[in-house]
């Protein structure tokens, strides 16, 4: 079950505005970042919309967006992540164990409107504190060459270049990233 938002302030009625209403009054919402079941229909609904941006970026005939399992976030081998922003489900991310004290980040999502909000940072926090709690000591991700603000994202918080691995080794279009915790 998804905690409750403590509001800042409420209105008359006792409710919290909607992110609009915070935003328009100078007030960022806070993200919250909670672990979900990938096969929830708030999960279901982020990877759908994860995979309709990815197919926009690369239309490539054999580009594919690899899928990830429910036994590979059960609690103990990884987690699945979403973050709300104002009670709205707005990103998500997973993390989930490869090998020994090796972890791999997936399905990392934002909502396009609201990019650049730390909504990205966050769920990144969140799946590498998840990580940490698994005992994972490195972490490796595959994002795309047409995935500018993930990769700079990435980059900002410590992640560099490394060799492809598993089924990202002949494609073209993936760039594998890694960082140790």
């Amino acid at each position: 079950m998804r905690p409750q938002f403590v509001p800042l302030f409420t209105d008359a009625k006792g409710s919290l505005p909607p992110g609009e209403a915070l935003a328009a009054m100078g007030v960022e919402p806070r993200v919250e970042v909670v672990r979900e079941d990938i096969l929830s229909a708030v999960a279901q609904q982020l990877i759908r919309s994860l995979n309709a941006e990815l197919s926009d970026r690369y239309p490539e005939e054999g580009a594919t967006h690899f899928r990830l399992h429910a036994e590979e976030v059960a609690e103990g081998r990884g987690a699945f992540l979403v973050a709300y922003l104002a009670s709205t489900p707005v990103g998500c991310g997973a993390v989930r164990v490869i090998g020994e004290a090796v972890g791999e980040i997936k399905r990392m999502y934002v909502s396009p409107a609201v990019r650049g909000r730390g909504v990205g940072l966050a769920v990144l926090d969140a799946l590498e504190a998840e990580a940490r709690r698994l005992g994972i000591r490195r972490l490796v991700l595959e994002t795309g060459v047409r995935q500018q603000e993930a990769l700079a994202l990435y980059g900002r918080v410590g992640y560099s270049p490394i060799p492809a691995f598993g089924e990202y080794v002949d494609s073209p279009l993936s760039v594998c990233l890694g960082k140790d915790l």
